[in-house]
């Protein structure tokens, strides 16, 4: 419930301050003083797009705030959801500066746009003629039938179990995808990774059998220069090295005795000797390994070949990677191999889902079969008050495969007239009869679920007398529960109000401006009279004005 409206500096408005009712209000007000600017500031609240054309004075900001009790309206979640702190007395305040930059507030936390819509259609209902198109949308439709309905409960169920049968859906319809992508792929992998396991390849062996090669190649050369090593050593006996060291050896060791210096020269010389018989030994071990194998040297070429081929077909850069590669194909195929079972599994789970699923929807769409009948009932009787005693409307329900909405499609079928089949409302009806429609649309919803605020523009337009009368009183009637803003043309409408406020336009100044005022008890005999005859109002149309609202 709107509690209160504060309108700086914007389009005609200086400042206005208005404390609504919490039944139901009237505007009234000659064309152009200014009634829609409200609506325009209003929507401004609700998160509806401004620029610096709405400031009145170009040198200071304009400024919109709106108090709501939003204690009934069952909000916690939202605001949760939405980050922003929950007051059972609400706070909006939109703010646009010279430069045009737009700023808004819900509870003097800083939100964009997006969030202010999302809260502000919680809070506030603008209805106006335009605003009728919105009868034609299916979903609409099926709103005005789960409210009737009071699937609120239920429709949470349906909500839960379809977000969870989406997602299971998701899963499967994913993993089947990958199946039928990798299941193309599969028999190339599998070429892939039989090629690399067959292999057999070795961390390190590239570099073994590289070194292997150059030895295998080099191998004639080694064992000519071994062999000249072991001649020079002690193979030939003219050069043999060893030998003569041998006699140095021994020569010394026959003075080694006379002193220290001596015989340490000759422990040295002795290690020396037994150092050099050893190369000597090795160097020979090392010739007699050496051969010039024609067949090696082929088989090592043929697999060094082979690993440089599968690095350049697999674009690897050594044999670690050619191993990780070789794991990773072995993980796709075998991947694939078990996709069935996992398939399977996601499928018994999304035959449950689905089976759960749609026996909340079944239950529901019988909710819904059940009510349309009472629906159409209601609204004949109500518009044949509102002046249309030939109007039918017939609401037709089909099923269809699940969606977040329900099991149903839904189509308001609708005639004004005898003796006319009823059709789609968005081709037959007009927009007055639209608006008729309409009210008492949300007259039946009002008892039924706990609206936001309920503005109407004008929706009386093109109705009058006996009708007019009727319209009130419904707007009186669901004012008992709801907060009711109603902006008119008609006397027998604005005798109705709880709060009568006046718009008019202000020349006292250089600038004209809008304001408004609330009427006390004599302003609204003169207004409701003004209303009935014109700008001078005879004695009868006062009377007529006090008894309308003696009556109300």
């Amino acid at each position: 419930m709107l509690t209160n409206l504060l309108i700086k500096n914007y389009a005609l408005i200086e400042q206005l301050m208005v404390k609504p009712h919490q039944s139901l209000n009237i505007i009234t007000g000659e064309t152009g003083a200014g009634k829609s600017i409200l609506l325009g500031a209003i929507g401004m609240l609700m998160g509806k797009r401004a620029d610096t054309k709405t400031l009145l004075y170009h040198d200071s900001k304009c400024i919109i705030e709106g108090a709501f009790l939003i204690g009934s309206y069952q909000l916690h979640g939202l605001f949760e959801e939405l980050d922003i702190d929950y007051e059972e007395e609400t706070t909006i305040r939109r703010e646009i500066t010279p430069s045009g930059k737009s700023r808004a507030f819900i509870n003097d936390t800083p939100v964009n746009l997006d969030t202010l819509r999302q809260v502000g259609r919680h809070l506030v209902d603008i209805h106006s003629q335009h605003d009728n198109l919105l009868l034609s949308d299916h979903l609409f439709q099926l709103r005005i039938v789960d409210v009737c309905a009071e699937n609120q409960t239920l429709m949470k169920r349906y909500t839960a179990k379809y977000k969870e049968y989406r997602t299971i859906k998701k899963k499967h319809d994913q993993l089947v995808a990958e199946y039928n992508q990798h299941k193309n792929e599969l028999d190339y992998n599998k070429f892939l990774y039989d090629e690399l396991a067959k292999a057999n390849l070795q961390a390190g062996e590239q570099d073994k059998l590289e070194g292997e090669l150059k030895l295998l190649e080099s191998s004639e050369d080694i064992k000519l220069k071994l062999n000249e090593a072991l001649g020079l050593l002690g193979k030939v006996e003219e050069t043999a090295i060893i030998d003569q060291l041998r006699t140095v050896t021994n020569a010394l060791g026959q003075v080694s005795d006379l002193s220290d210096k001596l015989g340490e020269i000759h422990e040295r010389m002795n290690s020396a000797l037994i150092e050099l018989e050893d190369l000597n030994n090795e160097i020979e071990r090392e010739e007699e390994v050496v051969d010039l194998n024609e067949e090696r040297i082929e088989e090592v070429k043929e697999r060094v070949s082979f690993i440089y081929q599968m690095q350049q077909k697999h674009q690897a850069a050594s044999v670690e990677e050619l191993l990780e590669i070789q794991h990773t194909l072995e993980e796709k195929v075998h991947k694939v191999l078990n996709f069935d079972e996992e398939i399977e599994a996601l499928s018994t789970q999304l035959e449950a889902a689905y089976t759960a699923l749609m026996k909340v929807g079944e239950e529901l769409s019988k909710t819904r079969q059940k009510v349309a009948p009472v629906i159409e009932k209601d609204l004949k009787k109500l518009l044949v008050e509102l002046g249309m005693p030939n109007a039918v409307l017939q609401i037709v329900l089909n099923k269809v495969t699940p969606t977040v909405h329900g099991i149903d499609e839904i189509s308001f079928l609708f005639s004004a007239n005898k003796g006319i089949p009823p059709q789609e409302i968005a081709k037959v009806a007009s927009g007055g009869e639209f608006s008729r429609l309409m009210l008492a649309i949300k007259y039946i919803m009002a008892s039924k679920t706990s609206l936001p605020t309920i503005i109407f523009d004008e929706i009386d337009t093109g109705i009058s007398g006996e009708i007019a009368l009727k319209m009130g009183n419904m707007f009186k009637e669901m004012a008992h529960g709801h907060q009711i803003i109603a902006i008119s043309h008609l006397h027998q409408i604005a005798a109705k109000g709880n709060h009568h406020y006046f718009v008019y336009k202000d020349h006292s100044a250089e600038r004209s401006v809008s304001r408004i005022r609330q009427l006390d008890d004599k302003e609204r005999i003169q207004e409701i009279a003004q209303m009935i005859s014109g700008s001078t109002p005879s004695e009868s149309a006062i009377l007529s004005a006090k008894e309308l609202l003696e009556l109300s």
